[in-house]
C-alpha cells in the first residue's frame, strides 16, 4: 500500500494557476494509477484527472485544456497543474491511487488509497 500526502493548495484569484503535488511512499509508485478528485461543500466527490500506471491520461470535461496531470517517477510524486482557474474549481482536492489502474478509472470507488486532501480556493 502507498501513503499519499497532498500539498500545494491555497487561495488564488480567478484566472490564476496552482500546482498540486501528491507525494507517495510505501509502495511501488510506478505500478499505480494516480487520480485527482475534488469535493466542494455539499457536493459529491468528483473526478478531475487520472494518469494510468502506463502514463495514459484522462480528464473531466470541466478541466480539459486547463489542467495537466503528470508524474515524476524519480520523486514518487504526481502533479496537477491547474491553469485558468475558475471560482467553480474551489474544492478540497484529493489524490488517490490504485495498483495497475487504468486511465478509465474515474469513480472514487475505483481507488483504494487516498490522501488527506488540500484546499483550493479561487476568488473572484
Amino acid at each position: 500500500q502507498v501513503q499519499l500526502v497532498e500539498s500545494g493548495g491555497g487561495l488564488v484569484q480567478a484566472g490564476g494557476s496552482l500546482r498540486l503535488s501528491c507525494a507517495s511512499s510505501g509502495g511501488t509508485f510506478s505500478r499505480y494509477a494516480m487520480g485527482w478528485f475534488r469535493q466542494a461543500p455539499g457536493k459529491a466527490r468528483e473526478f478531475v484527472a487520472t494518469i494510468s500506471w502506463g502514463d495514459n491520461t484522462n480528464y473531466a470535461d470541466s478541466v480539459k485544456g486547463r489542467f495537466i496531470i503528470s508524474r515524476d517517477r524519480a520523486k514518487n510524486t504526481v502533479y496537477l497543474q491547474m491553469n485558468s482557474l475558475k471560482q467553480e474549481d474551489t474544492a478540497v482536492y484529493y489524490c488517490a491511487a490504485k495498483m495497475f489502474g487504468s486511465s478509465w478509472y474515474v469513480r472514487p470507488d475505483n481507488y483504494d488509497q487516498w490522501g488527506q486532501g488540500t484546499q483550493v480556493t479561487v476568488s473572484a
